[in-house]
């Protein structure tokens, strides 16, 4: 029988990073970058790149919501929602360690 493993649930205090099956490269042909994992390939938008580049297994996620805050000068609620969906998901598809 499989083990399930139990779900992690995003907050501010955790510290993402991407696992070692998981890297981005550059696409020369399209000008992209892409997210590769085993027999899967990823093509993020501007800021989803930007969410992942932050992932760096040092910056906590509230740290990642604060500095896209400033760096797009949005308001840090609406960015922490979608900081917190974006990474939950890609957590759940194994594409990010919590």
């Amino acid at each position: 029988m499989m083990a399930l493993r139990e779900r992690a649930i995003v907050s501010p205090q955790l510290v993402p990073s991407l696992p070692q099956h998981v890297r981005i490269q550059h696409d020369p042909v399209r000008q992209a970058f892409a997210v590769l994992s085993p027999e899967k390939i990823f093509w993020p938008n501007d800021i989803s790149l930007d969410i992942l580049r932050r992932c760096d297994g040092r910056s906590t996620v509230g740290h990642i919501i604060a500095d896209l805050a400033a760096e797009y000068d949005a308001e840090q609620e609406a960015v922490a929602a979608d900081v917190v969906a974006f990474l939950q998901e890609w957590s759940d598809k194994l594409l990010v360690k919590l």
